[in-house]
């Protein structure tokens, strides 16, 4: 009887360490296309986390990728972006355009972009989100520029990276 609980034991504990730990991660993919003269940019979040910090910002229940969504999400996902993910090029703080989103399973995907690039010789971002609702959010940012490529790993130490050409 006593194998029988050892086994038990051994076999579900690890089960439930698997399945109460949780992942808190974005992904900003950032591309410079030369030609175009524009930075590109790709960030994705999952649903449920960005859903909680948008309704906790707001004070409101935003139902994020339902049929219950409200009609004005992409104004609030604008605003959040906006307040939390910022971008300078050349020493200058630029602004970028909200094109969309679109979600794909339980991921929401936000695309950005920079026009009017005319030269690119430092681009340093600055990326907070959900870093104030999740102590072990990480922010990973991958670069494609000028045939350079540049992963950061941004936290709640460090919520900026700087790349140089």
């Amino acid at each position: 009887m006593k194998l029988k609980n050892y086994l038990f034991f051994f076999l579900l504990v690890p089960l439930f360490a698997f399945s109460i730990h949780k992942y808190y991660l974005s992904l900003c993919e950032i591309e410079y296309v030369k030609e175009k003269k524009s930075i590109q940019i790709i960030i994705g979040f999952f649903i449920d986390d960005i859903e909680f910090t948008l309704n906790r910002d707001y004070n409101t229940i935003l139902k994020i990728a339902t049929k219950e969504e409200c009609e004005s999400i992409d104004e609030s996902f604008e605003t959040y972006l906006n307040e939390h993910l910022e971008f300078t090029i050349n020493n200058k703080l630029v602004p970028y355009q909200y094109i969309g989103k679109e979600y794909d399973d339980d991921i929401v995907r936000f695309y950005l972009e920079i026009t009017d690039v005319q030269t690119l010789k430092t681009l340093e971002i600055t990326n907070t989100c959900l870093i104030r609702d999740f102590e072990d959010q990480q922010n990973i940012i991958k670069i494609s520029a000028n045939k350079k490529h540049k992963t950061f790993y941004l936290n709640k130490k460090t919520h900026k990276g700087l790349l140089k050409f």
